[in-house]
């Protein structure tokens, strides 16, 4: 696989890198996801340079993670506001934070909790089966070749390494 071309790869997993495999990517969604909309917001919360930025804002837009809203015509300046599709990559971000505060906390704690608005309680996300609504664990699961799978050697789950995801 070529990193300028894991777009076109038949792995979902691989697609997925290309619109958010970078840290700057996955900060700059965690800023989203807090309401941070204004380029200089963003990089006054993340001290990213102005042009690694505006280059991973143009590929959010382009991926239509991002839609470009102006807010001021002189000089023309724009907020980003998350697309359907951004919002669908929240349960992403969620799980990366949960690892995170699994995984990576120090001996002062989270240093966020999530609420949920609708029962109040603060929360940790859960992965479940969309069938059966059981926990899903990487144990608990198999993986087949889909449909849009590339046809070579299957490893011993039956897809094969190169089209894994």
């Amino acid at each position: 696989m070529k990193w300028d071309t894991l777009e076109e790869e038949p792995c979902s997993l691989a697609r997925t890198v290309a619109v958010i495999g970078d840290r700057w990517s996955l900060l700059i969604l965690r800023e989203c996801f807090l309401r941070i909309r204004r380029f200089d917001d963003f990089q006054t919360s993340l001290g990213i340079t102005r042009h690694l930025l505006a280059d991973r804002l143009k590929k959010f837009v382009r991926f239509g993670v991002l839609r470009k809203i102006p807010y001021q015509e002189a000089p023309k300046r724009y907020e980003y506001i998350l697309t359907q599709k951004g919002l669908d990559l929240y349960p992403i971000i969620m799980s990366i934070v949960h690892w995170g505060n699994v995984h990576m906390v120090d001996s002062r704690g989270r240093p966020l909790l999530h609420e949920h608005k609708n029962c109040h309680k603060m929360f940790d996300p859960v992965m479940i089966c969309s069938e059966c609504g059981e926990p899903l664990t990487a144990k608990a699961v198999h993986v087949h070749p889909g449909p849009g799978a590339r046809r070579s050697s299957p490893t011993s789950n039956g897809v094969s390494a190169k089209n894994a995801g």
